[in-house]
């Protein structure tokens, strides 16, 4: 019976390629994402990473937490440095190894928007994994383009009228435009999940975007302790629902067809407690209407 399989059921791989003794904060999603990325993508792989929570969570050698090979690099540099990491690795006949960028939502929308687009256009066969905590949350919770309507930052203070209105960028949606042959979200609350778009991805030669929630506690203003219920929640609501594109189609990888009131999310964070509760329904008709956007294009690919 293989690792991934057991009595027609699929499981976690026992194998780890992170180690403990990382420096996270309590709580942290980052390291799980990491975690299962690395079980479904095995030894044969290079991280490349910017500036960020995850260019120091693995550690400094001889003190490093992973047993991959990890390159650091500027913030913007994320793409270019795929692009670099695969012409070599192919010159050197490596081409069973995967080339992993790893960034943040603030170094992958706003400073690594240009570099990854770049990398797309070349067609890199590459994996391009953006960890979307939802705000610079290693200099301070600043706000991304990635931040959820309404969430407060510390440049997006609660006030008299709703943070952030503008909500986050349709990023997955963009890399389908740039040319990506394969993209998907994934939430570390369903790691079976992750696994299999992680798999599916490593698959397809080219170009892969993979959109991650990963919850940070201290951004969110919440116990560390309810860090895979507020993931779970963002999904079983609408907020971050699970999807897929290859093809030229769409396709949900988890549909929830009772969704819970997108209060239950919100209530557990303290970056939405400034919400009054017309606010609170102005997220809860944005969520319908970008669902139902979603749900055309999966109808459109299944005719």
């Amino acid at each position: 019976m293989s690792d991934g399989e057991r009595k027609g059921r699929f499981t976690i791989p026992h194998e780890e390629l992170m180690y403990p003794g990382h420096s996270a904060c309590p709580g942290c999603g980052e390291p799980i994402a990491m975690r299962m990325l690395l079980k479904a993508l095995g030894p044969r792989t290079v991280i490349n990473i910017p500036a960020g929570c995850c260019a120091v969570i693995p550690g400094v050698w001889p003190r490093y937490s992973l047993r991959v090979p990890m390159i650091d690099h500027a913030f913007e540099c994320t793409g270019a440095t795929s692009s670099g990491l695969r012409a070599a690795l192919d010159v050197k006949g490596l081409d069973d190894v995967t080339v992993v960028g790893w960034a943040g939502d603030g170094g992958t929308v706003d400073i690594g928007l240009q570099s990854l687009s770049g990398a797309v256009d070349r067609g890199t066969d590459f994996l391009y994994v953006m960890y979307d905590n939802e705000a610079y949350m290693n200099t301070g919770v600043q706000c991304s383009g990635a931040t959820p309507c309404g969430a407060w930052t510390t440049t997006t203070p609660a006030g008299k009228e709703m943070a952030c209105r503008r909500g986050k960028k349709r990023i997955l949606e963009m890399m389908v435009e740039n040319g990506i042959v394969y993209g998907a979200t994934a939430n570390i609350a369903y790691p079976e999940d992750l696994i299999e778009r992680v798999r599916t991805a490593k698959s397809i030669r080219g170009p892969k975007f993979l959109h991650i929630l990963s919850p940070c506690p201290s951004g969110w203003r919440m116990d560390p302790s309810k860090t895979i219920e507020a993931a779970s929640l963002a999904t079983r609501t609408g907020m971050f629902p699970l999807y897929e594109y290859r093809d030229g189609q769409y396709r949900f990888t988890k549909e929830i067809k009772n969704l819970k009131p997108v209060e239950h999310y919100l209530r557990l964070q303290g970056r939405f407690k400034h919400l009054t509760p017309a606010q609170v329904a102005e997220i809860q008709d944005l969520i319908v209407g970008e669902l139902e956007v979603l749900k055309a294009k999966v109808e459109a690919g299944r005719k």
